[in-house]
C-alpha cells in the first residue's frame, strides 16, 4: 500500500487558514446562534406569563363585555378578545374528568380569533406541564412545540401555551444568513491565503531554486566554481527565510572552498602520476632491453640466470602495462580530448572475440550482431576514439577469461536501440560476489584480494572501461546473478 503524498507547505498554510477561519465563523455562529434563541424564548416567554396572568387573574377580561363588539367577529365559535393567535388554554376546574372539557375550558385561539375546542389529547399533552408557574417547553399533538405555563387557581389548575413557531423561523432564517456569509467568508479566506502565503513563500521559493541550481552541478570531479549564491534580499536574519537564506550562502562557500582544495590535491597527485608514469617508461625498457639481450646472449650461461632474465622481462613488461593504465587515467581524469571519428562498434566486436578466442580458447566465445537496415537504421556507428574503444571490448573480454572457470561461455552482442548503440558483454559464470558489486568500477579492485602477480591482473581495467566509456558520452552497468553482463551505452553517430 503505497504512501499518500505530502502536502506542500503553501498548502498546509493556505488550509490552516481557511479552516481556523472555518473554527471562529463556527464558533461565533453557534454563540449567537444560541444567544438569539435564548433572548427570543426569554421574550415568548414573558409574553406568555403575562397571557397567563391574564387568565388567571381576570377571565371576565377574555370575553367581550360589549356584546356589541361581536357584530363584526366571526360566529364559527367564542370569540376571545386580549389573546393573540395561537394561545393556548386549558382550565380544569377541581374534580372534573379532563376529557370532558366544553371549549370554554380547553380552546386555542386560531387566526381569525376565534376559539377552537382541543381535543383530549391535546388537553393531556397540556395537562401533563408540572403547576409551578414555570414556562417549559412541551409538544402538544396537532400543534407542534410550545412554552407552556401552569398555574393552581382557586377552583383548579390553569395552563397556558404559546407556540414556539416564531422562535424557530427567527433562527432558521438566522442560521441561514450566518451560513452563507460563513460560506463567502472561507472562500475570501481561501482566496486571501493563496495570495498572501504565495507572496510570502516567494524568497523560499527563491532559495529554493538556488539550492537547485546549485545541486544539478557535476560536483564530483574536475574544477568546481559554485559562483550562484541567494540574493541578498533572502538572507535578512531577522527572518526565518533570511536565516536559510544565509546559512545556505554560508554552506556553499564552505563547500566550494573544500571543492576547490579537493581539487588542487587531485591535481597535484594526477600530475605526479602522469610524471612518474612518463619517466619511468625509460628505464622500463631499458630494462626490458638488457634482459632480452642478456637472455640472446652468444655465451652460455646458467638455466638459473636465463629463468631469471625472463622472469625479469616478464616483470618489466607488466609494470610497463600498469604505467600505461595509469597514465591513461591520468589523462582522461584531466579531460584530455579523445580522438573523434566514426567507429563501427560490430567490426571492434569481431576484432576482440577473435583475439579473446585466441587468449582463451577454454572458453565457448560467441557474437550476436543485429544486421544493419538498407537505411542504415540498425547500424552501431557511434563517434568515439577507435584504439580507446578497442581497448574496452579488449578489456571487458579479458576480465571475463580471468574470471570465469574453463568451459563459460561469453556472448558479445552489438544492438542499435534508437539515437543509442548497445555493447553487452555476458557470461554464464558464477557472477560477482554482492560486495565487490558497488566497488566494480573503482582503482584497485580486484575480484581475489589473496591473487599473486601472475593473474596479471591489476585492478585498473574496470576503472580503464568505466572512464573510456564516460568520456564518450556513455553509461556502463552490471548485473550479476548466476551470469554477470555488463552492459554499455553509447550516443550512436548522427545519419
Amino acid at each position: 500500500m503505497g504512501t499518500r503524498p505530502r502536502w506542500t507547505m503553501r498548502r498546509r498554510l493556505v488550509v490552516m487558514v481557511v479552516a481556523l477561519v472555518a473554527v471562529v465563523a463556527t464558533v461565533m455562529g453557534t454563540v449567537s446562534t444560541l444567544a438569539l434563541q435564548r433572548s427570543l424564548t426569554d421574550q415568548l416567554d414573558e409574553k406568555l406569563t403575562a397571557a397567563h396572568r391574564r387568565t388567571v387573574d381576570g377571565p371576565e377580561l377574555s370575553r367581550a363585555s360589549d356584546p356589541g363588539e361581536m357584530t363584526d367577529m366571526p360566529q364559527d365559535g367564542p370569540y376571545r378578545p386580549g389573546k393573540d393567535a395561537g394561545t393556548v388554554v386549558v382550565e380544569l376546574p377541581d374534580g372534573v374528568d379532563p376529557t370532558g372539557l366544553t371549549v370554554d375550558q380547553a380552546y386555542y385561539i386560531g387566526d381569525d380569533g376565534t376559539a377552537v375546542a382541543l381535543d383530549d389529547d391535546q388537553v393531556v399533552d397540556l395537562l401533563a406541564v408540572p403547576v409551578d408557574d414555570r414556562p417549559v417547553t412541551v409538544a402538544v399533538s396537532g400543534l407542534g412545540r410550545m412554552r407552556a405555563i401552569a398555574g393552581a387557581t382557586p377552583v383548579g389548575t390553569t395552563v397556558t401555551a404559546l407556540p414556539t413557531t416564531s422562535v424557530t423561523s427567527t433562527v432558521t432564517a438566522f442560521v441561514a444568513v450566518e451560513v452563507v456569509v460563513a460560506a463567502l467568508a472561507l472562500l475570501v479566506a481561501a482566496a486571501a491565503g493563496i495570495v498572501l502565503v504565495r507572496r510570502e513563500l516567494r524568497p523560499l521559493d527563491r532559495v529554493v531554486g538556488t539550492a537547485n541550481r546549485v545541486s544539478r552541478l557535476p560536483l564530483d570531479r574536475g574544477e568546481v566554481v559554485l559562483a550562484d549564491r541567494v540574493p541578498a534580499r533572502d538572507t535578512d536574519p531577522a527572518t526565518e527565510v533570511g536565516q536559510v537564506g544565509a546559512a545556505l550562502n554560508r554552506l556553499l562557500g564552505h563547500v566550494e572552498q573544500a571543492l576547490g582544495a579537493r581539487h588542487e590535491s587531485e591535481s597535484q597527485v594526477r600530475r605526479f602520476v602522469a610524471d612518474a608514469s612518463h619517466e619511468l617508461r625509460t628505464p622500463l625498457a631499458s630494462i626490458r632491453g638488457y634482459a632480452e639481450l642478456v637472455r640472446r646472449s652468444p655465451d652460455d650461461l646458467p638455466a638459473s640466470a636465463l629463468q631469471a632474465m625472463s622472469r625479469v622481462e616478464s616483470e618489466s613488461q607488466r609494470m610497463t602495462a600498469l604505467l600505461e593504465d595509469m597514465l591513461l587515467l591520468a589523462r582522461l581524469d584531466a579531460g584530455r580530448p579523445l580522438a573523434s571519428e566514426p567507429v563501427d562498434l560490430s567490426l571492434l566486436a569481431v576484432d576482440a572475440v577473435t583475439d579473446a578466442h585466441a587468449a582463451g580458447p577454454d572458453h565457448d566465445w560467441r557474437l550476436d550482431l543485429a544486421a544493419p537496415d538498407d537505411d542504415g537504421s540498425e547500424d552501431a556507428l557511434v563517434v568515439g576514439d577507435d584504439h580507446r574503444l578497442r581497448q574496452v571490448l579488449a578489456n571487458l573480454l579479458s576480465n571475463a577469461r580471468l574470471h570465469t572457470p574453463a568451459g563459460t561461455a561469453v556472448t558479445v552482442r552489438v544492438r542499435r536501440a534508437g539515437d543509442q548503440v548497445v555493447l553487452q558483454v555476458a557470461d554464464d559464470g558464477p557472477g560477482i560476489p554482492p560486495a565487490l558489486r558497488e566497488s566494480l568500477f573503482q582503482r584497485f579492485t580486484r575480484g581475489d584480494p589473496s591473487r599473486n602477480s601472475a593473474t596479471g591482473s591489476t585492478g585498473l581495467g574496470l576503472a580503464i572501461v568505466h572512464a573510456v566509456v564516460t568520456a564518450h558520452g556513455g553509461t556502463i552497468t552490471v548485473t550479476s546473478g548466476p551470469g554477470t553482463t555488463f552492459t554499455v551505452t553509447l550516443p550512436a553517430a548522427p545519419g
